[in-house]
């Protein structure tokens, strides 16, 4: 799904994944962080200033205009974390950011996507429950990749913890994490989800998101 816009209009976001042998579903926030597409490929860490810089999993390289991403409460499964990862950008630039792997991320309430370029504003409206990856039909766990930076995310224990997410990034590296989260903020350059083990014929979806999707220009 590709957003041009034209002033503003609203279309619903969850759609149905081509059959294949990689059942790739790719969310509206994928498509709109593309600017150009052109290839695709595995992210790779930086090791040093020389190591060459491969594209994402992705079929377009993201743009350099991360993606706002606010959501009020969500689940993390089966969650890794992979620092120092260098991706190139659809200018040729590249950044060095955090990369975050999840089995399903959950959404329980409200997940805001917004993104501000070239001219216009996309919004992602999710109100209620939304999901991420998880397992098909078939039970086979689905993968959820995520290229950014986290800026806020709370814990509740016996009270509401904020900016844990150094913490987050520490154990994640360490052990995969299964947690719930609240007011989860970040700058996301890309998000891919795909069910790795799709047949030819699967109708199987690895994107839930029941939402509304703007495009505004001044």
């Amino acid at each position: 799904m590709r957003a041009r816009p034209r002033g503003a209009r609203t279309a619903h976001v969850t759609r149905r994944p081509p059959a294949g042998r990689r059942a790739l579903a790719v969310t509206a926030a994928l498509a709109l962080a593309a600017g150009t597409a052109v290839w695709s490929g595995q992210p790779s860490s930086a090791s040093g200033g020389a190591a060459a810089v491969e594209p994402l999993g992705v079929p377009f390289l993201p743009s350099p205009d991360p993606l706002h991403v606010t959501i009020g409460s969500m689940v993390a499964v089966s969650m890794t974390v992979q620092k120092n990862v260098t991706i190139r950008l659809s200018d040729g630039s590249t950044r060095t950011t955090t990369q975050y792997t999840f089995t399903k991320l959950k959404i329980r309430s409200h997940m805001n996507v917004a993104q501000r370029a070239a001219g216009h504003t996309v919004t992602i409206d999710v109100p209620g429950e939304g999901s991420l990856g998880g397992y098909d039909s078939a039970g086979k766990a689905e993968t959820t990749t995520m290229w950014g930076n986290i800026t806020n995310v709370c814990v509740r224990v016996l009270v509401k913890i904020c900016g844990v997410q150094g913490l987050l990034d520490f154990f994640g590296s360490l052990i995969p994490l299964t947690a719930g989260a609240e007011d989860f903020t970040g700058d996301i350059y890309a998000i891919r989800t795909v069910d790795d083990h799709a047949a030819l014929d699967s109708t199987d979806n690895p994107v839930h998101l029941p939402g509304t999707i703007t495009v505004t220009t001044p």
